[in-house]
């Protein structure tokens, strides 16, 4: 299978020298936001440190494996598709075994997020400033 890993170019590049990129593993630049967006949408899965990916994730149903302890999103835990590995490597080998078995949890997407936050907003200010 396929690993598409958006790397930074100095992090590559040791990666390269030290002669550890697996010729299924294809290192690419960071990409923008659009871009790294249709990556997502069709992965199998998603590996990842940052916390800002679990939302994308969540909303599109992809499963999530986050090598920290903690989330500023709990959400995408308890609700999402993300799941919460630790910074052990070798946690990683369980969650791909379940994802690939298909065991891996379907998640949903909280109910707040439906896309319509700008308009409760709008409602709040309306109410406390109108005049």
């Amino acid at each position: 299978m396929k690993v598409v890993f958006p790397v930074h170019p100095r992090t590559a590049k040791t990666m390269r020298e030290v002669g550890v990129v697996p010729s299924n593993v294809l290192l690419v630049d960071p990409q923008p936001y659009l871009e790294f967006n249709y990556l997502v949408k069709h992965a199998k899965g998603v590996i990842t440190d940052s916390g800002g990916i679990t939302e994308e994730t969540t909303v599109m149903g992809v499963p999530c494996m986050t090598l920290r302890t903690s989330t500023e999103r709990p959400e995408t835990v308890t609700m999402g598709t993300n799941e919460l590995l630790g910074v052990d490597p070798k946690a990683l080998k369980p969650a791909l075994d379940r994802l690939f078995t298909g065991q891996w949890k379907r998640g949903q997407i909280p109910p707040l997020w439906d896309g319509k936050t700008g308009e409760r907003i709008v409602t709040i200010l309306e109410e406390r400033f109108a005049r």
